[in-house]
């Protein structure tokens, strides 16, 4: 894989590149005035990552359209959060000003955001992304994304997004240390028509959610462990979850109170 900059890149573009490319052990390529697809020509595999000033973007190939960070629909909920109105996730999952929440399937960060919002200045939203072209990604758009609105802004810089396998990283927390610990890990039945899964499908950690993770979740989380999944999923029976559809989705929540 390639980093590089926008056409014109400043200096701090450059230096941004430089970093990222040696945090993925990718190959930093000046830009010049290359195409995007005269880079991609020249990446052994097709993958590149282009800074700009306000976002970073990866491509996997000249075909497929670019990943980068946008809060998407987790804007919409906040903004409702804002209004007084409720979210599905946020009510079921018990959450409160103030809560720690492990969420250990960051993604696009869309759902961290709610819950960072929800769980205001004084909570604590820690994030785990174990794919690292993913992390940097989204870490990236998190610390420079200006949605016009300074208490969203704030709630995602407030987001601590680490790089990181969530096995791992419960078996190394306290008992009791976290309010919620959450899950969303890729639909064992894909909702196809979603065009934001599609486009980062390919970067994203396939692999199933265990038991073994979700008894130390069980063990980590004071109050409440959840999971999102497709409505039909039979990972809730399987995991021990109670399954919580929201009858205007095809998505459902997974419940498990620990207290």
């Amino acid at each position: 894989m390639i980093v590089t900059t926008a056409p014109s890149p400043t200096a701090r573009t450059i230096e941004q590149a430089k970093g990222l490319a040696a945090e993925l052990s990718a190959t930093y390529a000046p830009r010049r005035r290359s195409s995007i697809s005269k880079l991609l020509a020249s990446s052994g595999d097709r993958r590149a990552i282009i800074v700009t000033d306000g976002e970073i973007r990866f491509y996997d190939g000249d075909e497929s359209p670019p990943l980068y960070f946008h809060p998407s629909m987790a804007f919409v909920r906040v903004k409702r959060l804002r209004k007084g109105e409720t979210d599905p996730m946020i009510e079921l999952s018990g959450c409160r000003p103030g809560d720690t929440v492990i969420d250990c399937t960051a993604g696009m960060a869309a759902d961290s955001l709610v819950f960072s919002y929800a769980v205001g200045a004084s909570g604590t939203v820690i994030a785990l992304e174990s794919e690292p072209i993913l992390c940097a990604v989204v870490r990236e758009g998190l610390a420079v994304y200006d949605s016009g609105l300074p208490d969203v802004d704030a709630a995602m810089r407030r987001i601590e997004l680490t790089c990181g396998e969530h096995g791992r990283y419960l078996a190394e927390q306290p008992d009791n240390s976290a309010d919620i610990v959450y899950f969303d890990p890729m639909f064992r039945q894909p909702i196809l028509e979603s065009s934001a899964i599609g486009a980062f499908r390919s970067l994203a950690n396939m692999e199933a959610l265990t038991l073994e993770v979700v008894e130390q979740a069980k063990r980590v989380a004071r109050r409440t462990v959840m999971m999102k999944e497709h409505q039909g999923s039979g990972e809730f029976g399987r995991l021990g979850f109670g399954k919580r559809h929201v009858n205007t989705s095809k998505i459902a929540y997974g419940v498990i109170q620990v207290d």
